[in-house]
């Protein structure tokens, strides 16, 4: 099988990530529930994956990040959490589910809700948002990077308009967070959500968010956290104020081991060698008869994502062929993002998605363009 679907989950994973895992499951016990061995051991483990994503997204201390399941807790967390009726949210049209229905929620609530449109090419019109963005912004939420065209927004355009109005910045990194350098200090970003199982590398059912220092946000959950067990309110010191019961400690042995890994190669270097491949695979298929790439590929710097679609046939049908034919992953569909297909036009059709990672090879990448080239003679 030649993988690549990597913006929905990374497959190929350092083996230092399963060797983590894999030991974890034998030594760790309940961190923060006992003194004995186990226990310690995993309270140490769970607080080095901390350090270490601290020091790795700029972070003023381990204290601020807060593990989660994955970056879809965290939005909810963060949006529930800081948003109150009357409050004014501005995002972008390039959001996921993930950020758009949690909005959609509040907005039920009472929160009123903007949207910055987007060009035909799916990038944000940065003047047309600065607009929307008033004194009464309590937030403005947007994600690093579209997951379907992989164009991604400018944070530090966008952090400086919310700080002109004293707004806050949620950013969703799921498809940034391991493969694009982001210091959330630098970039005034107030709550960074992640996930571990794309781009970080690690395994899935981990991820987090870092919360700004001083920024108090309402729990969505509570209940045990091994600390003030008299008490009938959860704690509200971070981290323990946004974790309620036990961690995935296996998890984050194996995330931690991945932070690892890419300080070890680099988030440059993996960028791009990622982004070799997709130029790669896009100067392999644009003359392919019938062939449509959407995004903005001018930049230099984007995620490693090409979304296509092959004359008039559904996006499932192209994806499908490529399975079952020639044993290539893809993802087909509206990939949870429907108001870029909106923008797109391609809300009925889909598109295909090629996610690339810096594990794949040049010769994947060939048998790839080879396999679109044979699809689209067969079906003319």
């Amino acid at each position: 099988m030649i993988y690549l679907d990597n913006a929905a989950t990374s497959l190929l994973k350092p083996a230092c990530v399963s060797e983590a895992v894999i030991k974890a499951m034998s030594s760790l016990g309940n961190a923060g529930r006992g003194v004995h061995e186990a226990s310690l051991t995993a309270a140490r483990t769970v607080f080095d994956a901390r350090l270490n994503l601290a020091a790795f997204f700029g972070a003023e201390s381990p204290q601020q990040i807060v593990f989660t399941a994955n970056a879809t807790e965290g939005l909810n967390i963060a949006i529930k959490g800081l948003l109150s009726p009357g409050d004014h949210v501005v995002t972008t049209m390039l959001e996921h589910n993930s950020v758009l229905r949690p909005l959609y929620e509040m907005q039920e609530r009472g929160v009123l809700l903007d949207f910055a449109p987007c060009g035909p090419l799916g990038t944000v019109d940065y003047e047309a948002m600065e607009e929307l963005i008033s004194d009464h912004t309590r937030a403005v939420v947007c994600t690093h990077a579209s997951n379907l065209t992989g164009n991604p927004v400018d944070l530090a355009r966008i952090s400086q308009m919310a700080k002109a109005h004293g707004s806050l910045l949620i950013v969703d990194a799921s498809q940034t967070a391991g493969i694009f350098p982001i210091d959330v200090q630098a970039l005034g970003i107030d709550v960074l959500c992640f996930t571990g199982h794309k781009s970080l590398l690690g395994p899935q059912g981990t991820g987090g968010m870092y919360v700004r220092e001083g920024l108090k946000v309402r729990p969505l959950l509570s209940g045990g956290s091994g600390i003030q067990s008299d008490s009938k309110k959860h704690p509200e010191e971070m981290p323990t104020a946004l974790e309620a019961g036990t961690l995935n400690g296996h998890g984050i042995a194996g995330l931690n081991a991945a932070i690892g890994y890419i300080n070890r190669c680099g988030t440059d270097a993996i960028r791009q060698k990622a982004l070799h491949l997709m130029r790669r695979f896009c100067d392999g298929v644009k003359d392919i008869p019938g062939i449509r790439i959407y995004g903005d590929f001018s930049s230099e710097e984007r995620c490693p994502i090409v979304a296509l679609n092959l004359k008039d046939f559904d996006s499932s049908q192209i994806s499908d062929e490529l399975y079952m034919t020639y044993g290539i992953s893809t993802r087909p569909g509206a990939h949870c993002a429907p108001l870029m297909h909106e923008v797109l036009g391609t809300k009925k059709q889909g598109a295909v998605r090629f996610s690339f990672s810096h594990l794949n090879t040049e010769e994947e990448i060939d048998d790839a363009v080879k396999a679109l080239y044979m699809i689209e003679a067969d079906f003319r």
